[in-house]
């Protein structure tokens, strides 16, 4: 194997053709655990720790290494183990708002060439998420691919039925529907992936991410629980970030299942993903208009006329109001972070006198 099986690019290579040091080797990053990392070079895989300058030097979590990205580590120990000297940057990045109330970034994966998103033809069916995940995949610079799960549970005119619901908000966006079970539309799912490009599977628990990979890596790998018929709920069964390589040499990240969809910093994503309500804009009275109940509203009047859906139309403000929140949160931690930073320098340096 080399590293353009890895995904290494072109643009990777002036990279290190600009930037290289002769006692730093390429290595790829395919997964992080608690206390360490998993990287990948031509050869072999092993575990890799950061520097102290990585560690300490970081403002947030943007600054630590993430599944996919590309570092430049040194070995040791007959190479079997390593130290991530640097990061790379990164061509594309996905990231989401870390669950629960503290507000940082969780890092999802770096330099995806597509990301897949799964939405299953039972209760995960969800447009509004659906839509949260354009958002997401759009601000990261990625091209998203919709991909349709379990079309075996459905008739035929129901299938066509919510396709036409998906298309009214994916538009331009490739779409495909296959089973797992019969192997319906296994096989063009197969043909988007091509030899040294990344990709990623995104989606909620029980939408059958785990089960198409199996598929795709042509073994049962990775563990699938039994979902509920009830609810369609069931176990995460990926419980961590992992890059694998596909028998043609296609790159995919397993993700696990997203509960929560929060984000910030996404006004570009935002913007792609509702840009048949975002086009409005220019037509409204008030060149500030928040598009909730201000007169002259051109947003508010397509919806009133039924040019726009009402229920995508909420979602595009709710997600606008969130990331606006998020982010005056995190410039409010940021400072309290740096304010923190220089008292601990302070009192470093009245020790250091004494």
């Amino acid at each position: 194997m080399n590293l353009q099986n890895l995904g290494f690019s072109n643009w990777f290579q002036k990279y290190v053709q600009e930037n290289g040091q002769a006692d730093f080797k390429v290595a790829r990053v395919t997964a992080v655990n608690k206390d360490n990392y998993v990287i990948r070079n031509e050869n072999t895989e092993l575990l890799a720790e950061i520097t102290g300058k990585i560690m300490f030097g970081a403002e947030s979590k943007l600054d630590y290494p993430t599944v996919g990205d590309w570092v430049f580590v040194q070995y040791f120990d007959d190479d079997s183990f390593a130290i991530i000297q640097d990061i790379f940057p990164r061509q594309t990045l996905l990231k989401r708002k870390i669950s629960g109330k503290e507000t940082d970034f969780q890092l999802i994966a770096a330099n995806i060439d597509t990301a897949f998103v799964l939405q299953s033809f039972d209760n995960n069916f969800n447009l509004r998420r659906l839509e949260r995940y354009l958002v997401m995949i759009n601000e990261g610079k990625i091209q998203p691919v919709i991909l349709f799960s379990k079309c075996d549970l459905l008739e035929k005119e129901e299938i066509e039925t919510k396709i036409i619901e998906a298309k009214k908000i994916i538009k331009d966006y490739e779409m495909v529907v296959f089973s797992s079970e019969s192997g319906v539309g296994l096989d063009r799912v197969r043909e988007l992936i091509k030899p040294g490009k990344s990709y990623c599977l995104l989606g909620s628990s029980g939408v059958g991410k785990t089960t198409l990979l199996n598929k795709l890596l042509g073994k049962d790998i990775l563990r699938t629980d039994i979902i509920r018929e009830k609810d369609g709920k069931g176990k995460h069964t990926t419980s961590r970030r992992e890059l694998l390589i596909l028998e043609n040499n296609g790159i995919i990240i397993d993700t696990p299942g997203m509960r929560e969809l929060g984000n910030f910093d996404i006004n570009e994503g935002i913007n792609e993903t509702f840009a048949d309500i975002e086009s409005l804009s220019s037509r409204c009275k008030f060149n500030d208009c928040t598009h909730i109940n201000e007169p002259g509203c051109a947003i508010l009047k397509a919806v009133e006329d039924g040019e726009i859906n009402q229920k995508r139309y909420e979602n595009f403000i709710k997600l606008r109001k969130e990331t606006a929140y998020y982010e005056r949160s995190y410039l409010e931690k940021r400072k309290r972070d740096k304010e923190f930073g220089k008292m601990v320098k302070s009192v470093m340096k009245f020790k250091k006198r004494i």
